[in-house]
Order: C-alpha cells, then sequence, then structure tokens
C-alpha cells in the first residue's frame, strides 16, 4: 500500500511512461500479488482501479481473481484495453462477464464479443448499461434476443436508441405495462398489433387434430405463437396429442433455441436421452417425459431408441436440470 502511495504521490505522467519504473512496478507487484492475502488483493485493486500508471499486466492478473477483487478494476481500470476486455469475456467467469457488460464506455469490439457469446445476463447487463453507445444493427440484435430472454425486455425499451421499428417488433413479447409505454412513446398502432396477435394465436391454435401440414408451415404457426408469447412447453404436449410431430420439433426448437436439425436428430437418435436433455431444457418435468417419449415412439415408429416401455426406459434416465439439459444436449450433439 505504501509503493501504491509513492506512486500516487508522484508525476502520474512520469510513472506511466517511465519503463524502467514499470517494469519495476510489476516486478514488486506481481511477486507480492501471488502471496498476498485475499485482503490485500482487494484493497490493492480498489486503490489501482482508477489510476493510469498501473503496470497492465497487474491489472490483468487482478481483473482474473474472484470477482469481489476484480470488479473494481474492471468498472474502471484505464489500464484495461478493449482487448483485454474481450479476452476476459472469453476466459472470465460469468460474474466477470456480466462486470465487463457494465463498464462505462465500451468500445465496439467488446459489444460485438458480447453479442457473440449471447449470454442472457451478459446481453441483460449491456442493455441495461446506460452509459454505452449501441448501434442500429446492436440494438436489432438485443431486440432479436428479446424474443427468448424476458429479462431483456424492460431494459431495451427504456434505451435511447430504441426506433418505432424496434419498438414495433419489441411490443408483441414484452408485457401489458410495457406494451402501453412502447406504444405511448412510438405512437404505434395498438388495433393493428394486438389484432395481428389475436390472429397469430386464433391461427395457431384453430388448427384441429389431424390437419397435418408441411414443416415449413409448422414452423411458421410456431413462430406466430412464439412472436405472440402464447408458446410455453405446455404446448409440446398439445402438438403431440393432435399427431402433430414436425410441430412438435419446430416448437420444441424455439423453446431451447435449438437448431431444428439438431431437435429432429434428437427425435430419430437411436437413444432417447436427446430428447430428454432437449425437453429437460426447455422445462418438461422427469416425471412428465415418459408420456412425451411414448406419444413420440407413436408418431415416429419407436423412434428415438427401440421402443418399449417408456417408464422403464425414462428410469434409467440421469436427471437434468432446466440449464444442466441445454449444455448437455448441446455437448452430446458436438460429440455425435
Amino acid at each position: 500500500m505504501a509503493v501504491v502511495d509513492l506512486c500516487a504521490a508522484s508525476d502520474a505522467r512520469e510513472v506511466k511512461a517511465a519503463k524502467p519504473i514499470q517494469d519495476l512496478l510489476s516486478s514488486i507487484f506481481m511477486t507480492l500479488v501471488v502471496e498476498a492475502e485475499r485482503d490485500i488483493r482487494r484493497r490493492l485493486a480498489e486503490k489501482l482501479a482508477p489510476v493510469e500508471w498501473a503496470p497492465a499486466a497487474l491489472v490483468y492478473v487482478l481483473a482474473l481473481d474472484e470477482i469481489e477483487i476484480a470488479r473494481p478494476v474492471i468498472a474502471q481500470s484505464p489500464a484495461l484495453q478493449d482487448a483485454d476486455l474481450v479476452r476476459l469475456l472469453l476466459e472470465a467467469t460469468l460474474e466477470h462477464q456480466v462486470a465487463v457488460a457494465r463498464r462505462p464506455r465500451l468500445g465496439q469490439p467488446v459489444i460485438d464479443a458480447i453479442l457473440d457469446g449471447d449470454q442472457p445476463a451478459v446481453l441483460t447487463a449491456l442493455a441495461a448499461n446506460a452509459e454505452v453507445e449501441l448501434t442500429p444493427e446492436n440494438m436489432a440484435r438485443l431486440v432479436a434476443a428479446a424474443r427468448r430472454i424476458a429479462t431483456l425486455r424492460a431494459p431495451l425499451s427504456r434505451r435511447t436508441e430504441m426506433t418505432p421499428a424496434l419498438a414495433r417488433d419489441l411490443y408483441v413479447w414484452v408485457g401489458q405495462s410495457l406494451r402501453q409505454k412502447l406504444a405511448a412513446e412510438f405512437e404505434l398502432d395498438l388495433e393493428g398489433l394486438d389484432g395481428a396477435l389475436t390472429e397469430a394465436v386464433r391461427e395457431a391454435y384453430a388448427d384441429g387434430p389431424g390437419s397435418g401440414g408441411d414443416a415449413a408451415t409448422e414452423g411458421r404457426l410456431v413462430g406466430k405463437l412464439a412472436a405472440a408469447g402464447q408458446l410455453k412447453p405446455g404446448y409440446l404436449m398439445r402438438a403431440l396429442r393432435e399427431g402433430k410431430l414436425s410441430r412438435f420439433v419446430s416448437a420444441l426448437a424455439v423453446l431451447g433455441d435449438f437448431d431444428i436439425d439438431h431437435v429432429r436428430l434428437a427425435v430419430d437418435a437411436d437413444r432417447p436421452d436427446l430428447l430428454a436433455m432437449a425437453c429437460a431444457a426447455v422445462g418438461i418435468d422427469r416425471s412428465a417425459f415418459p408420456t412425451v417419449l411414448a406419444l413420440v415412439w407413436k408418431l415416429n415408429g419407436g423412434r428415438p431408441g427401440a421402443g418399449g416401455d417408456a417408464r422403464t426406459a425414462t428410469a434409467a434416465l440421469p436427471a437434468y436440470t432446466r440449464t444442466g439439459g441445454a449444455a448437455a444436449f448441446r455437448q452430446a450433439l458436438e460429440a455425435a
């Protein structure tokens, strides 16, 4: 701490510009930080966070430390450049990524990396960061993500970069209070939008058992339900009971944000665990999965797996959480 105070009392520009001083500081601090207690590292991070002369390598080490130590450094250290922040997004924990998304005045490479990472908590932190300027393309990507990430909707509705066109897209996915806010602020055609939503739901639900439909048609109907905020896990069971396997596949893909070809692979696989993972990821309870599996077997010639007793097949499967099911499903597909 005394060394930090000594540097703080000196000319910061000289300390930053003089390579021998920077090398000496790096040598002193890097040795100490490795051996220092947690409280010392935290105090050091707080002191070094706002200063310009802090050695960049030391700041990055602190930024990778546990989040309580890293947070002040990530939030404000001028030593962290865009490339460092992108590395944190790739290498650090989810908490560190959220801290990066909350940092003021992020550069475009960092914003692009956050959008490419597609982590709901990190995207939400970015949308709520009023000190970051988002481009029209950034906003369009966030609004598109809001279709499946509910926590994005409220912060996006408050962004100054919101446009009437994006507000119309966001309108169909938000609750009533946010709809009223968007409609008032952007003078949206409420009658037309609400009429379109009602028609979408009516069309998707009016299609009775046995009416069939190709995969493209089923996909459009599922898309309309999702756009109207009416696509729920319970709809999967309804589609199967009505004999619409293609609609089940499309709905499962949309609900889980899966590639539809991957869901088809799970439905046609030689084992039922892929389908179990996907169903767990969208909130289908383990107790309901035997019914799902039996209905899929009936519509799909005994696939996935070799048929038989659905409850016996399910009992042999591991129990998947919602998050764990999504991760396991994607990992299993990559392995396949």
